[in-house]
């Protein structure tokens, strides 16, 4: 009998890259900060990230991060890790789990509860991003 460890979906979000700087030009490691806004728990967002990411030998990206959720009457902040590769034209595709550490308001039911992620990026700097609760 398989497990089903993802449930529903809880969260989406579409950004623009704010700031990228490199880091370190071996890898190259990049940091990035976004600005994003969406929906997480039914509950519309102001989103604000910081990530690095690294290009590892054999061409796939680590990236690690952390990020906040900002409602009218709560905070919800994350830790993040993923494993991605470059798109064809532009931007990146990311796959990984965030962990919500804190939360509260409308958003205090996030709090100790994981999500597993999709996160990309495109040539633009524009960025989208799903979150499933992870049971």
């Amino acid at each position: 009998e398989a497990l089903n460890m993802l449930g529903d979906q809880i969260g989406e979000e579409t950004g623009k890259i704010a700031v990228m700087r490199v880091l370190d030009a071996k890898g190259p490691k990049v940091e990035v900060s976004s600005r994003t806004q969406g929906k997480v728990v039914g509950i519309d967002y102001q989103g604000r990230t910081t990530y690095t990411s690294e290009v590892q030998p054999g061409g796939h990206i680590f990236g690690e991060g952390q990020g906040v959720y900002l409602t009218a009457d709560g905070i919800a902040a994350w830790k993040g890790q993923g494993i991605g590769k470059l798109n064809p034209g532009g931007g990146a595709s990311y796959r990984g789990t965030i962990h919500y550490v804190s939360a509260t308001g409308s958003l205090a039911k996030l709090a100790g509860r994981v999500g597993a992620f999709e996160y990309g990026t495109d040539a633009n700097d524009n960025t989208v991003g799903k979150v499933w609760e992870w049971k």
